[in-house]
């Protein structure tokens, strides 16, 4: 049942918002979180099971309701009343309205509760969100799929809870992918592997048999840019997630590495080594094949990342002797450092929203994961761990995805929201590196 519906994971979904209109904002409600600050106590949530007179449906609208739950509190700002407290019985709660009283005596601040209908289309999924403190409702949606897109539908809710309390863009209905690590160290086997934020549909890309690094989203399209080892040269391909196809992106005479989209999807950074232990970053641009070399210095150069916008270039470079992070307008002109703290800094990463690039840190034989401003201000270190790498942000720029060494050995993904709380492992079959957070799924 938790299968997709189709290998392009496009949710066949109507959303029916003329009949379950938005009757509060975020700003006029009483409840409302705070995600720049810490939360050390997680709003307390009651998220029932969404009825059906259907036995079928009805078991499909209690795996709705798990996912919609096991979402928001990862996200550490909610936490789920224990179903066993609930007053009201959930099929009367749409039909009859809430009993707020009722909610308000367990302790919950806000209330979810749905319906989920068969069709001849597949299902309706509908949901209502209620902030208990003011009595208002604040969300209802409707939405009809097939049934197999039951959990899509569920993160999509996840992601308009998370909206209506906090202000902030959900990131629930979203995909990872990484780098999936087995075998011995002197032979390790590193396979592309791409699954839902939470761990489900989870799906090999390639057999192993060449090794991969470094995937990366196109932010415009269903596509992943990477590095690839195959026939013993090292060279960036795209992948097209919806039809299967790879193809390599260039041939270029040496060593091609470090590859990640532009904000429109329609040209890739990357990093060349012609020659000598020097590497410089390049732009190329898919639809034309025209390259255009952004870095000219003897130095290593790579790691490229554009601001949201497109009009810079965040990288890393050892051209001061150290490893700093420097940022260039988006054709190379203007290179200047912005990274003056101790220690040697790389892979940065800009966030989504613009405000922040996140960074690793190498400090006294310490390795960090942390964030500053684009112009180098307010450097805030926010995890330390052995071999913190490769930052990957949510499309909100409020959650960052990295790996780190595990406690048993291994490489290990976790997540970590901008406050440094909240560091939860992501789990994966296998060892797992490098990994990289897609877009809101279309």
């Amino acid at each position: 049942m938790q299968k997709k519906s189709n290998s392009n994971f496009v949710v066949r979904a109507f959303i029916l918002v003329s009949c379950f209109l938005f009757l509060a904002s975020p700003a006029k409600a009483d409840i409302h979180v705070d995600i720049t600050r810490g939360i050390s106590q997680p709003i307390p949530v009651a998220i029932t099971n969404f009825a059906s007179t259907d036995s079928n449906a009805a078991n499909v609208g209690n795996e709705i309701s798990g996912v919609v739950t096991a979402d928001l509190e990862r996200s550490g700002l909610f936490h789920q009343l224990n179903p066993s407290s609930f007053i009201q019985p959930a099929d009367q709660i749409l039909a009859q309205g809430p009993r707020m009283a009722d909610w308000k005596a367990i302790g919950a601040q806000a209330l979810v509760a749905g319906t989920v209908t068969p069709g001849p289309g597949g299902l309706r999924v509908e949901f209502r969100l209620w902030d208990t403190l003011a009595g208002n409702q604040m969300a209802g949606l409707a939405y009809t799929t097939t049934e197999a897109n039951w959990r899509r539908i569920a993160h999509k809710i996840a992601d308009v809870i998370y909206n209506r309390i906090t202000g902030e863009t959900g990131y629930f209905d979203t995909r990872i992918v990484y780098i999936a690590e087995s075998g011995p160290v002197t032979r390790r086997v590193k396979r592309l592997a791409i699954m839902d934020q939470d761990g489900a549909n989870h799906k090999f890309l390639t057999d192993g048999s060449d090794l991969v690094l470094t995937p990366r989203f196109n932010p415009a399209a269903q596509e992943i840019t990477f590095m690839s080892f195959r026939n013993g040269r090292p060279r960036v391909y795209l992948y097209n997630l919806e039809t299967g196809q790879q193809r390599m992106m260039g041939e270029f005479p040496g060593m091609t590495f470090a590859p990640r989209f532009a904000p429109d999807g329609r040209s890739v950074v990357f990093s060349l080594i012609r020659g000598g232990s020097n590497s410089d970053i390049f732009n190329m641009d898919l639809a034309s094949r025209h390259v255009k070399q952004l870095t000219n210095f003897p130095a290593i150069n790579t790691g490229g990342s554009y601001s949201p916008d497109g009009r810079q270039v965040a990288f890393e470079s050892d051209r001061s002797a150290h490893q700093q992070i420097y940022v260039m307008d988006a054709d190379g002109v203007n290179p200047h450092r912005i990274s003056f703290g101790d220690g040697r800094y790389g892979t940065p990463v800009w966030s989504p929203r613009g405000d922040l690039i996140a960074f690793t840190k190498i400090q006294g034989g310490q390795f960090y994961l942390g964030v500053m401003r684009p112009d180098g201000s307010g450097e805030r270190l926010i995890t330390q761990a052995w071999h913190v790498e490769g930052p990957t942000w949510a499309p909100n720029g409020r959650v960052l995805m990295y790996f780190k060494e595990g406690p048993s050995g291994g490489n290990k993904m976790y997540s970590i929201d901008l406050t440094g709380m909240n560091e939860r492992e992501v789990v994966t079959p296998l060892d797992a590196s490098d990994p990289a957070w897609s877009p809101l799924l279309p």
